[in-house]
């Protein structure tokens, strides 16, 4: 009888990974796939090995080397030289491997430089993180002073390459930097949505900054958009729910006094809405008398449209005096909004806010009976150009027209020509009316 060859190492290091023909093919069709990344050949990808061949290489018959790529295959599964496999496993006690050869050695140090240059390359240069920073900069500076149209355009490019780059990179700091810029650039998109008219995308993008903010535990964003989720709300007749998330947003930790204040005009026009005259009046004075003066890196460090200037919140509070039916406060907040405007230089007069404070001066106006006047308060707003009409400045003309209807101006002619002037000028809006002649006034 022919002596039975000896056990290849092959054999025994089979054995010893206790290696099927299945797990073998497995592991040989995953060494397959590295073998072909380092070499930089994908035919070697598909490699694979038919069960009668594993059979005769662990045999001991095998007298020649396998075709390549088998070997280099082998190496890489075995970390030793596909010439020793073939050979008579060591019958040491130590089972000692053979030497290693160079090509072993060149082998592992390809590897290693393929994993390290696969680490390095999930990384995004510094000096991209701060052009993404310089644009969400510009885009929230610069808000009242460029159409929505091109703000929309701008912040959605912006979010996109933000998402990209977060595909890219695992370092933690710059990840917690980039979900930071993609929450802001939704929480733009969301105000420009509201301002163009489209209610549920601005509802989303709100939520998509939230979840943002959620992921890195940041305080003030995460606030930002809980307020806007909340004008959101009584914006289509939820106050009530309004009022839940104002009280979430004002819960989160790391508010300046812009954003308290900021709030605190959220929830007087949630109060409003729901009919609590006394605790909107209350929540006016809060917003004009935050006891502190903290920043945040949101609301105050980059401001603009994340900030709240002192001619917003008077505008903000008489839209909430018109709300509860005080024609004083409401033309007196209108008034004390368009005086600070008029400090400010004409190419840095934010139209959006100039033109939703004239008109509340108007319908505070129509509330004294004051048709020339409120005529006079709208004669600037009609100016404004189109693409810069938005659906807050639309919903106080709709209030505005309705006011018009009522009796004592029923037979006034200079009546019937404001209100088809306002339907005129809103017809040709890029935005649009939400609730038509039930308006809610919600714009902080």
């Amino acid at each position: 009888m022919a002596p039975q060859p000896a056990p290849t190492l092959l054999k025994r290091l089979v054995d010893e990974a206790h290696q099927t023909y299945g797990t073998f093919v497995q592991d040989y069709q995953k060494a397959a796939r590295k073998v072909a990344d380092t070499r930089g050949d994908r035919s070697i990808a598909t490699a694979t090995v038919s069960e009668i061949t594993f059979r005769r290489w662990t045999s001991g018959k095998v007298q020649t080397l396998p075709q390549q790529p088998a070997p280099w295959i082998l190496e890489h599964m075995y970390g030793c030289p596909a010439h020793a496999l073939f050979q008579p496993a060591p019958d040491d006690t130590t089972r000692a491997l053979p030497a290693i050869d160079e090509s072993e050695l060149t082998m592992t140090a390809r590897d290693a430089a393929a994993h390290a240059e696969d680490a390095a390359s999930l990384t995004v240069p510094d000096i991209t993180l701060d052009r993404l920073r310089d644009t969400i900069l510009d885009i929230a500076r610069t808000y009242n002073s460029t159409s929505p149209p091109e703000v929309y355009r701008t912040a959605k490019e912006l979010l996109l390459d933000t998402q990209e780059k977060l595909d890219r990179t695992q370092v933690p700091r710059q990840r917690e930097h980039l979900y930071l810029t993609a929450g802001q650039a939704a929480a733009m998109l969301s105000a420009v949505c509201f301002d163009l008219g489209a209610l549920q995308p601005a509802v989303q993008h709100s939520r998509t900054a939230i979840l943002y903010g959620q992921v890195i535990e940041h305080g003030p964003l995460q606030a930002y958009a809980h307020g806007a989720l909340a004008f959101l709300a009584y914006w289509s007749g939820r106050p009530a729910a309004a009022l839940t998330l104002v009280r979430t947003a004002q819960g989160f930790g790391g508010l300046g006094a812009t954003a308290c204040s900021r709030l605190a005009v959220i929830e007087a026009r949630t109060h409003a809405h729901l009919g609590d005259h006394e605790q909107a009046v209350q929540a006016i004075r809060d917003s004009l008398d935050i006891p502190h003066s903290n920043r945040d890196d949101l609301h105050d460090d980059i401001g603009g449209e994340f900030g709240f200037s002192s001619e917003r919140l008077a505008m903000s509070n008489a839209t909430t005096y018109l709300l509860i039916g005080d024609a004083t406060g409401a033309e007196e907040a209108a008034t004390q909004a368009l005086h600070l405007l008029d400090q400010r230089d004409a190419g840095s007069r934010p139209l959006l806010i100039s033109s939703q404070a004239a008109t509340d001066l108007a319908r505070a106006r129509l509330l004294r009976q004051e048709l020339d006047g409120a005529c006079d308060a709208l004669a600037p707003v009609f100016d404004v150009p189109r693409d810069w009409r938005g659906a807050g400045v639309l919903e106080r003309l709709a209030a505005a027209r309705a006011q018009l209807t009522r009796p004592v101006f029923r037979t006034a002619a200079k009546a019937t020509e404001l209100g088809e002037r306002i339907e005129e000028f809103s017809a040709s809006s890029v935005s649009r009316n939400f609730r038509g002649s039930e308006p809610l006034a919600l714009e902080p």
